[in-house]
């Protein structure tokens, strides 16, 4: 990408947004095109097409998307599948049509079968049934994959997708009803600082494992994808008979209840953990081989413990909950 390129972020306000907002403009690019919601509901087909034909980008980063954890799917799956259809195709469309160079999708690993064997394939996507808790999202998501590779083969466009591991870093939602687990136990952990309970209850046995990566990190990678030269480009292109998808994480991945010690550590809390398992766990393991992203010349770099201490001192910014100084850890 060229430095002075138009580059449209859609998204820009989101956990991955705003952090590919801060890495392109450490990167000296500072054409960025940025609507916030408000300004630009890409839900609207007619909005959409006049951004695209008023502002011409040469490169988009699709992270826009409604997201939300496992009690936000599971009460509102709907919207999640309604808003999220909408705003890919729209976007998608559009970058068709005014001649987009380069679209980038940020997809999630949650669209993968809830028992895919570990450590999970981009082969492996379609390959078996979903997690029932978010299949609505995770739908939507496999759309948006199909939209990318379909206009490709239909029209030779350069779109692909990234598919990250379970993403957190400053700017998440910390809502109590729509935030993912880390948000999520970051908000408890501070709310048991203030409780004469011994004891923090969490949802579900603790037994999943999952695998983290820091926002800024995804946005590197992001980056480091669309300036891939066009041989490497071509890689993730692939035949017409593979999605033109890579997976982006660590390839390591830990429990829940091992995450929980480390945000309780993290925080300051030193009470007993309980797990709750009439609550939902979701998939059972979600850990990703990313083989081909190594392939390309990149891996992340922000340690787990190191990350979580950076989301947290964002949250406290966020709140009444009173730490400023950076919280001591070493690196996962």
């Amino acid at each position: 990408m060229e430095l002075d390129a138009p580059i449209y972020v859609a998204g820009h306000r989101g956990l991955v947004g705003s952090a590919l907002v801060r890495r392109l403009h450490a990167a000296g690019y500072h054409n960025l095109i940025l609507r916030t919601r408000a300004e630009l509901d890409l839900a609207d087909a007619r909005a959409v097409a006049g951004l695209f034909q008023s502002e011409r980008p040469h490169y988009v980063f699709l992270a826009a998307a409604r997201v939300g954890g496992i009690l936000a799917n599971r009460d509102r799956p709907a919207e999640f599948i309604r808003e999220n259809l909408c705003i890919e195709t729209n976007v998608i469309e559009q970058a068709h049509r005014s001649g987009v160079q380069r679209l980038l999708f940020l997809g999630s690993s949650c669209v993968y079968p809830r028992c895919a064997p570990q450590p999970i394939s981009e082969e492996q996507l379609l390959a078996g049934p979903l997690e029932l808790t978010n299949r609505s999202y995770a739908l939507a998501k496999i759309a948006g994959i199909e939209l990318c590779w379909a206009y490709n083969r239909q029209y030779g466009t350069q779109f692909i997708t990234a598919m990250p591991s379970n993403l957190y870093g400053p700017n998440d939602h910390y809502d109590a009803h729509s935030s993912h687990v880390v948000p999520a136990l970051i908000r408890k952990f501070e709310a048991a600082k203030n409780s004469s309970d011994r004891k923090v209850v969490i949802w579900g046995s603790g037994t999943p494992r999952r695998e983290f990566l820091y926002s800024d990190d995804a946005a590197d990678a992001c980056i480091h994808l669309m300036n891939l030269g066009d041989n490497e480009w071509a890689a993730i292109l692939g035949p017409s008979a593979r999605p033109p998808l890579v997976n982006v994480g660590w390839g390591q991945d830990i429990s829940i209840r091992e995450l929980a010690e480390i945000i309780a550590e993290t925080v300051g809390v030193k009470k007993d953990l309980v797990f709750d398992p009439s609550k939902p766990d979701g998939t059972p393991r979600k850990l990703l081989d990313v083989t081909l992203m190594a392939s390309l010349g990149w891996k992340p770099s922000t340690r787990l413990r190191s990350g979580l201490a950076a989301t947290y001192q964002d949250y406290c910014a966020r709140s009444a909950c009173g730490a400023r100084q950076p919280v001591a850890t070493e690196p996962r």
